[in-house]
């Protein structure tokens, strides 16, 4: 059985008006998602737009070469699937990274509440803003910063993103999602642990002293933060 998990813990179905949320209520779909779950792939005709409430999935862009980098990650900040409105076909992988619970809303709702134009509308026209803000902040950090920053940069964000201040993620999942060595984010996460920032064992990672983190992060970390609330706000 599915836990029950409120709408409204998702962060753009959170602040809706009462009567569009009612609206819209009886149509959003419960699911439980799993760890590596592949919500859609490259090419790919979307029917779904995923809101998580307490889950979390990382956006990678796949090379011909077969490598892959993550090029952003969306959890109850926002919604996955954001091109269903757009050219309405993916460019990305979408694959879960902490399992949990997500709302999913079919296609044919979506592009009616586009047409009416109501709360929701502007709310998802912001976020696919800040969305690109996210992408391209995550290329300047892979071009200029080191690994310890962009693990902090990562660790950061996933909190952001998630009700806890716990993380399942090996090391070597970690280090597919920021397209480094493993041995970079052993290395990288041994000094955090080492300086008492978090505790990690058996793919299981705990932060521990999050100010601490935010000392060591580049400033990509507070870019996109700062541009995902101002447009939140709006």
């Amino acid at each position: 059985m599915i836990k029950m998990q409120s709408p409204r813990k998702n962060k753009l179905l959170k602040d809706l008006p009462v009567a569009e949320y009612e609206c819209i209520f009886p149509h959003l779909e419960l699911i439980q998602t799993s760890l590596g779950e592949v919500l859609f792939e490259p090419g790919e005709k979307l029917q779904y737009l995923y809101f998580p409430t307490n889950c979390f999935a990382s956006l990678f862009y796949d090379a011909e070469n077969g490598s892959s980098t993550e090029i952003a990650s969306v959890g109850n900040d926002g919604a996955v699937g954001v091109a269903i409105f757009l050219s309405g076909t993916a460019i990305y992988r979408a694959v879960v990274q902490s399992p949990g619970y997500a709302y999913r809303m079919q296609k044919s709702l979506v592009m009616q509440q586009f047409n009416q134009h109501g709360s929701l509308f502007h709310k998802l026209l912001n976020y696919t803003q800040s969305l690109i803000t996210y992408t391209a902040q995550t290329a300047v950090c892979n071009r200029f910063h080191t690994v310890d920053q962009r693990l902090c940069r990562f660790l950061l964000l996933s909190l952001d993103r998630l009700p806890s201040n716990e993380l399942f993620l090996t090391q070597e999942l970690i280090a597919n999602i920021l397209g480094v060595r493993r041995e970079g984010i052993t290395e990288a996460a041994g000094k955090l642990q080492q300086a008492g920032l978090i505790q990690y064992s058996r793919g299981h990672i705990t932060v521990l002293d999050r100010s601490g983190l935010e000392a060591r992060v580049c400033e990509c970390y507070q870019v996109v933060k700062t541009e995902s609330e101002r447009l939140m706000a709006a």
